[in-house]
């Protein structure tokens, strides 16, 4: 399947490139976000992630762009501690690749059977780890939150009893508990926020985009740009909170966070002239999967970096409690 990088030219109006300029592309994946920056100017782009199985695109852009680009493995999330000096601009688009998604070994998508695998990079728990050990309170909570499921108890009910007579291990057997827990009817397929919530969980998708966001801010000059692209509303609400937090602005109250100003510290960022940006509907014709795309971004004022305060995040298990399930 071709691989479209959501929104292009949105980003690269939002960015800006310039020749001599340093970019972070803190979510690499098939790299396309980084040849467009290379291509449109001469600037450096260095791009992050935690998968292995970028490396081999990442050798190819090197190659391509006389050594412009090179790939450090690592979570976006702490692109602050692997000792980059300061950037010009830091690009994120949040939750799974379409080079992840396509691959049924990674056991992304219920369209294709695989191991209920799940995880963006090499390590710690999968999917399959957390349906079997995770409680029946934890299951509920986790799709309700992460997937805004409606019938989440329905859901973790089927899945508690199918366990109970065998390991649910692959794609196939988890998308079928959850289909006849909740039926069919209408073109999404019932279990979408089931897999969604379960992929949210075993990557830490919010605490890692909380994190990147707060990394960002660390490494960007004066001047540089944030730029964060999301495709699930609780995501693009820790965006916009992030964002007008820092920018000084009272946010919250939503039933997972209080309403709050922090008082004192001067503002760290100033946001862009939209709130949001939408893909085309030319793009979305063309790429389907774009339609739920939204683009933020912001620049960074020369204010020390904000005091931290992950209250921004929904409160749900985590999945380090699982790390002895494998």
């Amino acid at each position: 399947m071709k691989h479209y990088p959501v929104m292009l030219p949105e980003v690269l109006s939002a960015l800006g490139p310039q020749e001599g300029e340093v970019y972070v592309d803190g979510t690499f994946g098939n790299g396309g976000y980084s040849e467009g920056f290379l291509k449109a100017a001469n600037c450096k782009v260095i791009g992050l992630d935690r998968d292995p199985n970028v490396a081999p695109r990442a050798g190819q852009l090197s190659a391509q762009y006389d050594g412009r680009f090179e790939l450090i493995k690592t979570p976006f999330s702490k692109m602050d501690e692997v000792g980059l000096e300061a950037v010009d601009a830091v690009i994120l688009d949040i939750g799974v690749s379409s080079m992840q998604l396509d691959q049924a070994a990674r056991g992304f998508s219920f369209m294709r059977s695989g191991p209920l695998d799940m995880r963006m990079g090499d390590t710690g728990p999968t999917a399959a780890d957390a349906v079997k050990s995770l409680s029946h309170s934890d299951l509920i909570r986790i799709f309700q939150v992460y997937g805004e499921e409606r019938r989440a108890r329905r859901a973790a009910d089927f899945i508690i009893r199918a366990r109970e007579e065998g390991d649910i291990v692959t794609t196939e057997q988890l998308a079928d508990i959850v289909e006849k827990a909740l039926g069919r009817s209408g073109k999404i397929h019932p279990a979408t926020r089931v897999f969604q919530a379960l992929r949210i969980f075993v990557n830490d998708e919010l605490g890692e985009l909380y994190r990147g966001l707060c990394a960002a801010e660390a490494i960007l000059k004066p001047g540089g740009r944030l730029i964060v692209v999301t495709f699930h509303s609780l995501e693009d609400r820790i965006v916009k909170s992030f964002l007008r937090r820092r920018a000084g602005e009272v946010v919250g109250g939503s039933r997972y966070a209080p309403e709050v100003k922090h008082e004192g510290p001067e503002a760290s960022f100033a946001q862009g002239k939209r709130s949001v940006i939408k893909p085309s509907k030319a793009e979305i014709s063309e790429n389907p999967r774009s339609r739920s795309a939204k683009l933020r971004f912001a620049i960074r004022s020369d204010a020390p970096v904000f005091p931290s305060d992950d209250g921004l995040l929904p409160i749900v298990v985590h999945v380090s409690e699982l790390e002895g399930a494998r």
